[in-house]
């Protein structure tokens, strides 16, 4: 099985935090970390639609508060990374994504 492919989200801290990519639907492991639904452009661009944390990325995202607004603004894949460092730091991570790129399911 090939690895997934990555992205580097930028945070408005100057902070670059790197995400692997995969398709909504995707189930994951037990383990805390942060994610971002974004959708994918022609250009092969990817646009953040909604950036989030958790304790448990094993979830379902199917029964995310925020997955109607996510569904209707076309994010076709969800980009995730583990993050072992706490609840304060996934927050802060979150953030910091959230202040650079505005994602519209997050206002």
């Amino acid at each position: 099985m090939a690895e997934a492919p990555t992205i580097t989200w930028g945070g408005k801290s100057g902070k670059e935090y790197k995400y692997w990519i995969y398709d909504i639907g995707t189930t994951f492991t037990e383990v805390p970390g942060n994610y971002v639904f974004a959708k994918k452009a022609e250009t092969g661009k990817f646009r953040p639609i909604y950036a989030g944390e958790t304790e448990d990325l094993s979830a379902r995202f199917d029964n995310h508060h925020k997955m109607p607004c996510i569904k209707e603004n076309g994010a076709t894949h969800i980009c995730v990374h583990r993050n072992d460092d706490g609840e304060k730091a996934r927050k802060a991570e979150e953030q910091d994504i959230i202040a650079q790129w505005h994602p519209i399911c997050n206002d």
